[in-house]
């Protein structure tokens, strides 16, 4: 794992491929794992809040915080699965089931403002690989990664939520192991695992928003959006 180093606060209308290109060199091969919140700052989803009015429901949910943050989350939400004032954990358009529907103050760039997921984060990865291979005629694989809780475990690590250029699953389905038991149920979530590995070379607070998966063999295409559980094996809806 290589961490980007030297790229720069990421506003409105940057390009992200080439600030990358400017500072890493690239191989074949490559996997570009970048945090969502430069590729939704660079896509203009950051909200002001002092535009945001908000609602008697977000009133309710924001016990001591801040109700217009609420509000964002809210309007975010495809629905809302679990509250404790203020936590809200909520179903995004997208299909994930994350705190805060993905909104977020950290590393905002201004205060009081929020970040959004990107509109469509597998699209978002698909642009930025396209750019990576015009600026440095490298075949990578691109990840747009956010933190997610899991559930009944401690703590966050970063998840897929948008790619371009690999697989996100491997389905051993069908494979045998060395006793030769078949397998009928083991699926790995592969852009998953290379996003919580690039996590421990960017870290939160060091301001490294990208880093390089070297020796990884990325193989195929596919999209973030097949890690989603489809609704029908949702035990909570």
């Amino acid at each position: 794992m290589i961490p980007v180093k030297g790229l720069p606060e990421v506003r409105e209308g940057d390009d992200i491929a080439a600030l990358i290109a400017a500072v890493v060199e690239l191989e074949d091969g490559d996997v570009v794992v970048v945090a969502h919140k430069v590729v939704s700052k660079a896509e203009g989803r950051v909200v002001r809040l002092a535009e945001v009015e908000p609602s008697a429901q977000a009133r309710d949910l924001a016990a001591d915080e801040d109700p217009r943050r609420l509000e964002v989350i809210l309007r975010e939400s495809e629905r809302v699965v679990r509250t404790r004032p203020p936590l809200v954990i909520a179903e995004t358009r997208h299909g994930f089931v994350c705190a805060s529907a993905g909104v977020d103050v950290s590393n905002a760039p201004e205060p009081d403002t929020v970040v959004l997921l990107p509109e469509d984060p597998d699209a978002s990865a698909g642009r930025l690989r396209a750019r990576l291979r015009e600026l440095t005629d490298a075949d990578v694989a691109v990840i747009v990664s956010d933190s997610f809780g899991r559930a009944w475990r401690q703590g966050t690590t970063d998840v897929a939520i948008g790619c371009a250029g690999l697989r996100p699953l491997l389905d051993l389905h069908g494979e045998h192991d060395a006793a030769g038991y078949e397998l009928h149920a083991t699926v790995i979530a592969v852009a998953d695992e290379l996003a919580g590995a690039a996590e421990l070379v960017r870290g939160k607070l060091d301001r490294i928003p990208a880093a390089i998966v070297r020796g990884f063999e990325a193989h195929g295409e596919g999209a973030a959006s097949e890690l989603v559980m489809p609704p029908d094996r949702d035990l909570f809806r």
